[in-house]
């Protein structure tokens, strides 16, 4: 069984800056997950060609059961709202997806706020101290009737703010302590390995710089499970693909 995760920046490439949905689905079939997390995913945006690209990946990867859960209503550099689930479906958005090759029990949401203040930062182009206000944040768990058993599996994409998104993972590890194990938890984390194998109380389940895509420093990226789940994995890897800033990051459990 292949888990898989991607950051892929609304399927656009750095390298043409364009968002070609062929390159895009080639890229998801390339990557032959039976479970694929993905994140920065548009739903019905003019930027990626309007597409439901949760939908168009399901479709890339033969898979049945998927779910696309919006973070963000509305369209990049017009009116950006959080949002809370009453979105029509074909609606402007974006947020995360989980698709599953294998039939789905049950599915949850979990909304995580963002900083209730605003922050500054630095920006590059030009040069100057912004102020920034956080997007939330949303996470989607499925229980997946696997070949190696029940399994729920979450995805996340949590703030690139430090002293907020470990508050974020505690939150998704609360409301994840009623879940039955084993559970893995994929995504865009935004914080590095030790941290995020300590608030999680998981084990990463391959370890291997994410980010940048072109010339990766950084892990970002993350499968994380229990030790016993560790133990299964048979293979690790992380892909370049000629799209997003990421690297996608794949594990195969036996």
């Amino acid at each position: 069984m292949r888990l898989a995760t991607f950051n892929i920046m609304h399927g656009r490439s750095l390298r043409d800056d364009r968002v070609d949905l062929d390159r895009f689905a080639a890229g998801v079939r390339s990557l032959d997950a039976d479970v694929l997390a993905l994140q920065e995913v548009d739903c019905c945006q003019t930027r990626s060609a309007g597409v439901d690209l949760a939908a168009f990946a399901a479709e890339a990867m033969s898979a049945a059961e998927y779910k696309f859960v919006a973070a963000l209503a509305g369209t990049p550099g017009g009116t950006w709202v959080g949002a809370d689930g009453t979105e029509q479906a074909d609606s402007a958005a974006y947020g995360v997806a989980l698709i599953s090759r294998h039939p789905v029990r049950s599915w949850q949401v979990i909304r995580l706020a963002p900083v209730p203040v605003t922050v500054p930062r630095f920006g590059f182009a030009p040069p100057r101290l912004e102020v920034f206000h956080d997007e939330p944040r949303v996470a989607v768990a499925a229980t997946v009737d696997a070949p190696v058993g029940p399994i729920t599996i979450v995805n996340t994409h949590l703030t690139f703010i430090r002293w907020w998104n470990g508050r974020q993972l505690t939150t998704l590890r609360g409301r994840l302590s009623q879940v039955a194990p084993p559970i893995v938890l994929m995504g865009d984390l935004n914080m590095g390995r030790a941290r995020a194998e300590r608030l999680t109380r998981m084990s990463s389940l391959h370890t291997e710089p994410s980010f940048p895509g072109h010339q990766p420093r950084t892990q970002l990226d993350y499968i994380l499970g229990s030790e016993a789940l560790r133990r299964s994995v048979v293979d690790g890897r992380a892909h370049e693909l000629p799209l997003s800033d990421h690297r996608a990051l794949s594990v195969d459990l036996r």
